[in-house]
C-alpha cells in the first residue's frame, strides 16, 4: 500500500466517522424500529442500519416522505468557528439533497465555555497558546456570535428555516459543540440511495474541488497544515439546484455528497455497498485551484459537491439538465464489476482500494503501522 491508500483505507474501515456501527449497536435500533413499525406500519423507509446519507420516513396521515440528518462540526470550530458552523449546516443539507430531498428546517445546538472566558481562534486553538501569530484571542461570546452567523448565513442562502435548538455555556473543553439537524421533504419518487446499482453506470460529479478540508491527508502526515473546509454559500445553492435538476430527469440510479474523505469515500462506499467496483480518472475532476495534487483531488472535503450515477444511455439527458444550473459538471468514471476502486490521474494509478482489505492490513492500520 502507498501512503494515500493507507489514509483512505484507514478512513473507510478504521476511523469512527465511517464506522459508527463499531461503537453504536445498530441491531438494537433495528429491533426497536421493527417493534414500533407494528404501531406505524411502513413509516420508516431508511433507518440507521442502512448507513446511507440520511434517514427517510413518512409521518402517518401525511402525504410524502420526510428526510432528516444530524451532523456535528465541533473540532473545526476551534480554528474556524464561522466556517465550521456554516459547513456543518451545509453538509447536513447536502445529505438531505443526496437522498432526493430539499432541505426546509434546521435545529441547532451550541455548547461553549462561559461567555466571559477568553478563547483562541486559529491554527493554535487546540494547544491553548498561539505560536504562529495568526490566531485571535476573543471572548467565548464573540466566538458564539461567529458560529450563529455561520449557521444563519448558510440557512439564508439555502432558504432553510431555523426553527429551534439548544444552548449551553457549561462546556469546559477547548472544543465547543456545534450540532445541527436538518429536516427536508423528499422531492423524488423514491429515495436516492447511496449503493451503486449496476456495472457500466457513469459517475458524474457536480461542483468544483479545491485543496481545503484536508483532514484525512493531515492525519496521514501527507500535508503539514490542516486546512478545514471553507464554507461555500452561493456554490452550495447552485450545486443543490443542479442536483435537483438531475433528479428531475428520473434517471439517477445512485447519489451521495462528497463529505469526509471526499471523492474517495463517496466512490468507495457507493461501490462497496452495492457489491461492485469503480474506475475514476481524477484528471477529469473540475478544480478551483491551480496547485493541487491528485491526492488532494481524491480526498479533500471541499464543500458543495455531489456524485450521481446514471446509465450510459441516460447520460446526455442528465448532463443537459445539470447544465441548466451550472457548468461545473463532469463525467469522472464508471461503476465496474470488480471488488475494488481504482483511481488514476493522467494515466498513473494513484490508489487502489479493495472492498475487503485483509485482516493483516486492518490490524496494521489500527496499530498505526
Amino acid at each position: 500500500m502507498n501512503t494515500i491508500e493507507k489514509a483512505l483505507i484507514h478512513g473507510l474501515f478504521i476511523h469512527l466517522h465511517h464506522n459508527i456501527d463499531k461503537v453504536i449497536d445498530f441491531k438494537r435500533f433495528q429491533e426497536l424500529n421493527l417493534q414500533v413499525d407494528k404501531v406505524w406500519p411502513d413509516a420508516l423507509a431508511i433507518g440507521p442500519e442502512k448507513n446511507d446519507d440520511a434517514a427517510v420516513f413518512q409521518i402517518p396521515g401525511m402525504k410524502g416522505f420526510v428526510v432528516a440528518k444530524l451532523e456535528s462540526h465541533c473540532s473545526p470550530a476551534v480554528p474556524r468557528p464561522y466556517d465550521a458552523a456554516a459547513t456543518g449546516a451545509g453538509g447536513a443539507m447536502r445529505d438531505i439533497v443526496a437522498m432526493g430531498g430539499r432541505p426546509v428546517f434546521l435545529l441547532d445546538f451550541i455548547g461553549t465555555r462561559p461567555l466571559d472566558q477568553e478563547v483562541i481562534v486559529g491554527p493554535c486553538g487546540f494547544s491553548g497558546r498561539c505560536t504562529c501569530g495568526k490566531c485571535k484571542v476573543m471572548l467565548s461570546h464573540e466566538r458564539l456570535n461567529l458560529m450563529v452567523k455561520g449557521l444563519s448565513d448558510m440557512c439564508k442562502t439555502m432558504d432553510v428555516f431555523i426553527v429551534g435548538g439548544g444552548f449551553s455555556t457549561s462546556f469546559s473543553d477547548i472544543v465547543p459543540a456545534v450540532v445541527v439537524s436538518v429536516i427536508g421533504k423528499l422531492v423524488t419518487d423514491r429515495p436516492l440511495t447511496k449503493p451503486a446499482k449496476k456495472a457500466g453506470d457513469k459517475i458524474v460529479i457536480i461542483g468544483v474541488t479545491g485543496n481545503d478540508g484536508n483532514d484525512t491527508l493531515h492525519r496521514a502526515g501527507l500535508v503539514k497544515e490542516m486546512r478545514p473546509a471553507i464554507a461555500l454559500f452561493k456554490e452550495e445553492r447552485v450545486a443543490m439546484e443542479a442536483a435537483l435538476a438531475a433528479f428531475g430527469t428520473g434517471m439517477i440510479n445512485a447519489c451521495s455528497d462528497c463529505g469526509a474523505a471526499g471523492i474517495g469515500a463517496a466512490v468507495c462506499e457507493s461501490a462497496r455497498y452495492g457489491g461492485l467496483g469503480a474506475k475514476v480518472d481524477l484528471s477529469n475532476v473540475p478544480v478551483s485551484v491551480k496547485e493541487i495534487t491528485p491526492q488532494e483531488i481524491l480526498i479533500c472535503e471541499t464543500q458543495a459537491r455531489y456524485l450521481v450515477q446514471v446509465a450510459p444511455e441516460s447520460l446526455d439527458a442528465v448532463l443537459k439538465a445539470i447544465r441548466t444550473k451550472t457548468d461545473n459538471v463532469a463525467v469522472i468514471g464508471e461503476i465496474t464489476g470488480d471488488d475494488k476502486e481504482t483511481f488514476t490521474y493522467k494515466g498513473e494509478t494513484i490508489a487502489v482500494i479493495p472492498n475487503k482489505p485483509s485482516q493483516e492490513t486492518l490490524k496494521a492500520l489500527e496499530s498505526g503501522a
